[in-house]
């Protein structure tokens, strides 16, 4: 495997945000609104976003400088004149408004109104909410932390969460949401996006209520395979003990397992692995 070699120092901002949008993927969605200190709405999605804290419930985005000429966008001039925003959610069904919101419509413009979105009066903050979407946080902002002045530079929105307002159609029967309903889109580099359902929806169980042996406690002759990859070896990892004391080194094994790991079934690979 070759490695290509980025100093950052020596490349544009352009340069870098190909490396860093396409590396570090898939992100979250912020569909943000604020408003002036005059009551003018403004609305656009942002994903350079996450949460940080749940005590107390701390979101975080970060609208960048437009590389082209360093200005900054309505949202932060919005949230410098009044501290609030709240952040809505994107779900697969609204990714395309949520799209066109990002338009950079003239000062005063309601995006709202351009994508088609439906005003909600918030409880507590001035903004208002994006009735379409499945999950709304209401915050106040905490602090904004300058990054640079440049084309790119970002500046942190620290918003401590007040208000959250979930659509029913997205709670199991324990009240909690469902990752499948909620159907959460992400942020790829360019112009790609995914969502969390279908096949690119999987599950890894956690190794936290239960102590993986990990890799290096694998038998040789399955931690030497040539057949299974890294990834596969920690599935086989994943378990509290080894199932068996003797095990099989031959390739055709190996593969049934391997395919039987692909289908998530780690105990039926254990089985096929071990002699007795």
């Amino acid at each position: 495997m070759s490695i290509k070699t980025i100093d950052t120092t020596q490349v544009t901002p352009a340069e870098s945000i190909q490396y860093l949008q396409n590396a570090v993927a898939p992100r979250p969605i912020a569909l943000v609104s604020t408003c002036d200190k005059e009551g003018k709405v403004n609305l656009s999605p942002f994903s350079f976003f996450n949460v940080f804290s749940s005590n107390p419930p701390i979101l975080v985005f970060s609208p960048s400088r437009r590389v082209r000429d360093t200005t900054t966008k309505h949202t932060l001039e919005n949230i410098e004149q009044v501290r609030e925003c709240v952040i809505n959610t994107v779900s697969y069904d609204i990714v395309h408004q949520s799209s066109l919101s990002s338009t950079e419509y003239d000062k005063g413009v309601n995006e709202f109104h351009k994508a088609g979105f439906t005003e909600v009066p918030s409880l507590k903050v001035k903004p208002p909410r994006v009735k379409e979407s499945k999950a709304s946080f209401e915050c106040k902002v905490k602090d904004l932390i300058y990054l640079g002045d440049g084309g790119g530079a970002g500046t942190l929105v620290v918003c401590e969460v007040l208000m959250i307002h979930v659509d029913e159609s997205v709670l199991n029967e324990r009240g909690q949401i469902d990752t499948k309903l909620i159907d959460l889109v992400g942020r790829m580099g360019e112009s790609y996006y995914t969502h969390s359902n279908g096949d690119s929806l999987f599950e890894i169980p956690k190794p936290l209520v239960t102590k993986g042996i990990g890799v290096d406690a694998l038998p040789e002759a399955i931690r030497l395979s040539k057949i299974f990859t890294g990834n596969e070896l920690a599935m086989l990892g994943n378990v509290e003990a080894v199932f068996g004391t003797e095990f099989k080194d031959d390739e055709l094994a190996h593969q049934h397992a391997k395919d039987l790991l692909k289908e998530g079934d780690v105990e039926g690979a254990w089985e096929i692995l071990k002699i007795n």
